[in-house]
């Protein structure tokens, strides 16, 4: 476990009840910068918050919000559904990079964060192709109800921001969704476990 990951845990967290179609979504609401965001070395922590508000400004800029980015990349497949999602203002265009999957594969798509157009394409890879952890999350998802859009609502709602970036993640045993938002000038990490997701 990382240093970032070990402060992260150490943070207040506050449960929140999501109402969300028949079942609902719990949320832990984790304050401070999210794991995603910190490297695996402690560095240089004033370069790391310059870094991190680039990003925040960058992100507050864009047309596109994280949700019509997934809309997009779900579009390009009838039945898609997204994995991960993230935002990256870091090279010269911001872009969002969304997984999607669908037909046994994952489908990786760049969205430009400001037109809502797809760059460079999209590439495929099987999931025979992923190892084993990957794929059982991946069929995880796909028999739960819930999806990664309705987690960026309820976190959006629950952390009162915009979400950045969403994913799974499996911690002993619970396959759920983390997701970071943006309040205010604070990032947050909004954890919701979907009914049904535990391991087997």
């Amino acid at each position: 476990m990382t240093t970032a990951r070990r402060r992260t845990l150490q943070l207040l967290a506050i449960a929140l009840p999501a109402l969300l179609l028949v079942a609902p979504l719990q949320a832990t609401v984790i304050a401070g910068t999210p794991t995603a965001l910190h490297s695996d070395t402690d560095g240089d922590a004033e370069a790391d918050r310059q870094a991190v508000s680039r990003e925040i400004e960058r992100f507050r800029s864009s047309s596109i919000s994280i949700s019509q980015a997934m809309a997009i990349a779900e579009a390009r497949h009838a039945g898609a559904t997204t994995a991960d999602v993230s935002f990256d203002g870091g090279s010269g265009v911001a872009v969002y990079r969304v997984k999607t999957l669908h037909n046994d594969r994952i489908w990786r798509h760049t969205i430009n964060a400001a037109t809502g157009e797809l760059v460079g394409g999209e590439a495929a890879l099987p999931l025979a192709e992923l190892d084993h952890d990957d794929r059982n999350n991946l069929a995880a998802l796909g028999a739960i109800r819930h999806r990664l859009a309705d987690a960026v609502r309820v976190a959006e709602r629950a952390a009162s921001g915009k979400a950045i970036s969403g994913g799974l993640v499996r911690e002993r045993g619970r396959l759920s969704f983390a997701i970071v938002v943006i309040s205010g000038d604070d990032l947050k990490e909004v954890i919701l476990e979907p009914p049904g997701a535990r391991a087997k």
